[in-house]
């Protein structure tokens, strides 16, 4: 296996620069992996070359391919203002994109491990000004917020511990706190392949996000979710639960090794609650599906599986992942167990066992990144190959604000 399998060619006019109006509207992928005992599905779908099919559809027919009983896992996290532009003494501009809080550096939470631009001009020691209003800031803006860089972060190119520090008063005179001096001068951070969007910033926020904010990137295949369509969903019998999970430094990093087991995943905080646990084992009891809403959904259940945990009855195994060594059906142990405040570097690849998770609404994935990694592990890579190059056939619109997949 090489990162190269993981490759594909995109032209650039298939990059979605702006989301879908209203957000169901986006077009749909239906990949059915065809596994034994799957549910028939429309005579108009496409057989892909390595096995199975897609369909061609559009997000509000999602409520079609659901079952009754079936539980759906979205990440309700909130994007933060994270990205600040800034200048340092010299007048040279410094972008700064928070990652998360380095309690275990400055229990005050003022020292976030970061991505900084340019890096190899941004030493320890160096200071950074942030005024209000940040990138917009018209001339005269006062400076709100200043930053510190206090050390590397190893494996991490770009990556910085910071030491943040609020300035001047904040509402009614009181000095400004932190989170108000990061919301003065900070900016929802977009990809860096979106290039000219200007729209709604909540755009790249999911209707269901929690009002706290932690995260540095949006789980984008929420995006595409209504308050009306989740409705829809729960009128047809179907379960919602969330989890969170911050959203955090490997959304922005491509594999840049040839062999893929040689990257390193960065660690990222999820909470897996008693309520969601609850859910999956009535979920699987019953017979259903559990389907994640995005690869961070994933990577949150599949990383609260423990492998020694005593097995439930019945044991807790994803479809198509049954007989497998290391699954509950045959070792006889393992199960989905409750996760508060606990962090993840959880890798999903080809050949990775999938313990909770039957299905997964997508979207589609940059080249050569672990997320293309995460999809091909779940239905196989050739699979995977074959949809996207039929998307790319139907003019499908890619990435964070591009179009839809569900995996089945």
């Amino acid at each position: 296996m090489r990162t190269d399998d993981f490759d594909y060619d995109l032209p650039d006019e298939l990059i979605a620069q702006a989301p879908a109006e209203p957000r169901d509207s986006c077009r749909l992928l239906v990949l059915n992996r065809e596994l034994e005992g799957g549910v028939p599905r429309a005579g108009d779908a496409v057989a892909l070359e390595h096995g199975g099919s897609v369909e061609h559809r559009h997000f509000y027919d999602i409520v079609d391919y659901l079952e009754p009983g079936d539980l759906l896992v979205a990440n309700q996290t909130r994007v933060m203002p994270a990205r600040l532009i800034g200048r340092k003494p010299t007048g040279g501009v410094a972008e700064t994109l928070l990652l998360r809080r380095r309690e275990d550096v400055d229990p005050l939470g003022h020292v976030w491990e970061c991505l900084v631009n340019p890096g190899k001009r941004l030493k320890p020691g160096n200071v950074v000004e942030y005024r209000a209003g940040g990138l917009l800031a018209p001339e005269g803006s006062p400076v709100v917020l200043t930053a510190e860089i206090v050390d590397f972060v190893d494996d991490s190119k770009g990556g910085r511990l910071v030491r943040f520090e609020p300035v001047g008063e904040g509402a009614g005179g009181a000095p400004r706190t932190l989170d108000e001096a990061i919301h003065a001068a900070g900016h929802v951070p977009l990809p860096p392949y979106i290039t000219s969007y200007e729209g709604d910033p909540e755009k790249y926020q999911t209707v269901y996000a929690m009002s706290e904010e932690h995260s540095a990137a949006a789980p984008t295949a929420g995006l595409h979710f209504t308050p009306e369509l989740i409705q829809r969903i729960k009128d047809k019998g179907c379960g919602w639960a969330a989890v969170e999970l911050e959203v955090g430094i490997d959304t922005f990093r491509l594999v840049e090794e040839d062999d893929p087991t040689e990257h390193v995943m960065h660690t990222e905080r999820y909470h897996v609650p008693a309520e969601v646990v609850e859910a999956v084992h009535a979920t699987k009891a019953a017979g259903h599906r559990v389907i994640a809403v995005g690869t961070t959904a994933v990577r949150s259940l599949e990383s609260a599986w423990d492998a020694e945990a005593p097995v439930s009855a019945p044991a807790v195994t994803a479809r198509g992942f049954e007989g497998r060594a290391d699954g509950a059906d045959v070792s006889g142990k393992g199960d989905i167990t409750v996760r508060e405040d606990a962090t993840t570097n959880l890798y999903l690849m080809p050949g990775s066992t999938f313990h909770v998770v039957d299905a997964l609404i997508t979207n589609f994935h940059v080249p050569r990144s672990t997320l293309m990694m995460l999809v091909s592990a779940l239905a196989t890579r050739d699979q995977v190959i074959d949809a996207y190059e039929e998307a790319v056939r139907e003019k499908y619109r890619f990435f964070s604000f591009g179009d839809a997949m569900l995996i089945e």
